[in-house]
């Protein structure tokens, strides 16, 4: 109960701009939030994607921004993502979507009126032109329950010309295991996650337990499927599921992945790798880092005594 408490807290100071003014000017914020986000520029996207490749693990790049309200910044997000993938490509690290990008469609206009998902569709088809001219993948990420069928529909789109455009579901909607059966097909590629935006109970499960639980039936359900299922997930217990479903179901190593975030447990990373695994690294940069910080310190109560504990030392 105290940890979906603070969970809560840190979910909405996520989007107070006063909360995020302390962050940003707390001695030491910036060195500690290094550990999640490796920094602001592409240029760390390129050298951080080269060492993670060299670790023996893939990589999709998330250009941070989320809720963008003006037109023009919307297009330089756009901008900023078609410039990355050719020096990613530059670079020899798209390969066979070695490293790959994930968007947010709320950062590329979704979120600019009745207009918005049209802009953002148009945008994310540019991204993925870009990605396919640099040989590799796109995925939307999902957002808060409000924009879901908006950035659904953006999929359908998109796939009509990128039948490779990756989806993610988010196993603590209620709605999630139809989403589920509606996308497990031939050639579609899903990122199952857990959730982390605070959503209401009428559309989202709050107890971790039930969460879990939906996890595995939502896997489940995309293990069964011809797609290719893409397992977001740190816990132990859902990674030893997720290996027994594959089992059961009859894939084999490359038949799907596993998905982390940079810096949370990369020695788990390294292992699952080291067994023959696919693992990829959702690798975050930018200077909008704040919300995206924000919600990993949710993700754990033991990420908000890190970071305490740092700010105080580099204090």
């Amino acid at each position: 109960m105290l940890d979906n408490a603070l969970r809560t807290v840190l979910l909405q100071a996520a989007r107070s701009p006063g909360v995020r003014t302390v962050v940003e000017r707390a001695p030491g914020s910036r060195a500690v939030v290094r550990r999640f986000v490796p920094g602001t520029g592409s240029e760390h996207a390129v050298e951080a994607s080269r060492d993670l490749l060299a670790g023996g693990v893939r990589v999709t790049v998330d250009h941070l921004g989320e809720d963008t309200t003006d037109r023009a910044r919307a297009d330089a997000v756009r901008d900023a993502y078609t410039a990355l993938l050719g020096r990613l490509a530059d670079a020899g690290l798209t390969a066979d979507g070695a490293v790959e990008v994930s968007v947010k469609l709320s950062a590329v206009g979704q979120a600019l009126g009745p207009d918005g998902p049209a802009v953002a569709t148009a945008a994310a088809h540019a991204i993925c032109e870009a990605a396919a001219a640099a040989g590799t993948t796109v995925t939307l990420d999902m957002e808060d329950h409000t924009t879901t069928d908006a950035t659904l529909e953006t999929l359908r789109t998109l796939r009509a010309d990128f039948p490779w455009v990756g989806a993610v579901l988010q196993a603590y909607l209620r709605r999630t295991e139809g989403d589920c059966r509606d996308l497990a097909t031939a050639g579609s590629r899903v990122r199952l996650c857990k959730g982390a935006y605070d959503e209401p109970a009428s559309v989202a499960f709050q107890d971790k337990h039930e969460v879990d639980r939906s996890y595995v039936r939502c896997l489940t359900v995309l293990m069964a499927g011809p797609g290719y299922p893409m397992v977001a997930t740190h816990d132990p217990r859902l990674i030893d599921i997720a290996g027994a479903l594959a089992v059961r179901h009859g894939r084999g190593q490359g038949g799907y992945e596993f998905q982390m975030l940079y810096g949370v447990r990369p020695d788990e990373q390294r292992r699952l790798a080291a067994t023959g695994e696919t693992v990829r690294v959702y690798l975050p940069y930018g200077q909008d880092w704040y919300g995206y910080f924000m919600r990993r310190l949710a993700e754990r109560p033991a990420n908000v005594g890190f970071f305490l504990r740092s700010l105080m030392t580099r204090g």
